[in-house]
């Protein structure tokens, strides 16, 4: 009798070891494959969800995720959006646990600049709020975008862009933005 109680405890305790062993192996599986994960891993299952954005030197801001890339969010505030270069972002809350397969983001998002979006803002001459880095806020109307800044028409927000309205054309680097809003 003693015997049989010796083996069934010697294998009780190989199978704890056993159970310990592979949960073991299923953590560091689950830690390597999140090493792998990037932000757009992270972005693409938020879409249409609703985060908070610090963004450096521009505060909290809030809105629906609409879209996403490589370098910059796109976030809806009633009737504004909001782009945010992701080198200005210092934390994103609202997300969610779920990912996308890594390296899954096709090549369009990680090619997409912010450039391109800046262009597309231009070519539509909205009227845009712009908060800088260093908190500075300007207002006015995208005149041009080169490789690495923007060309801001500066005037009222509630004026549309007329040279009599613009008091000054300021060359702005995209390093600077924090955050640009479009109305």
């Amino acid at each position: 009798m003693r015997w049989e109680e010796l083996f069934a405890d010697l294998e009780s305790q190989l199978a704890a070891a056993e159970r310990a062993e592979d949960e073991a192996q299923l953590e560091e599986l689950a830690r390597a494959e999140a090493a792998r994960l990037a932000l757009l891993d992270r972005l693409a299952p938020a879409v249409g969800r609703s985060v908070r954005v610090r963004v450096l030197g521009g505060g909290v801001v809030a809105g629906q995720l609409r879209d996403y890339a490589a370098t910059w969010l796109l976030l809806a505030e009633g009737g504004d959006e909001l782009l945010a270069p992701l080198d200005a972002v210092g934390s994103i809350s609202g997300l969610g646990r779920e990912a996308t397969p890594p390296g899954s983001a096709g090549p369009l998002r990680r090619r997409l600049g912010l450039a391109h979006v800046l262009r597309g803002i231009a070519r539509d001459r909205s009227r845009v709020l712009a908060t800088l880095r260093d908190g500075t806020v300007l207002t006015g109307t995208l005149d041009r975008v080169g490789a690495d800044f923007v060309e801001l028409a500066e005037h009222p927000l509630d004026e549309w862009r007329r040279p009599d309205q613009v008091s000054a054309v300021l060359v702005v680097p995209f390093a600077a933005l924090a955050v640009l809003r479009r109305r």
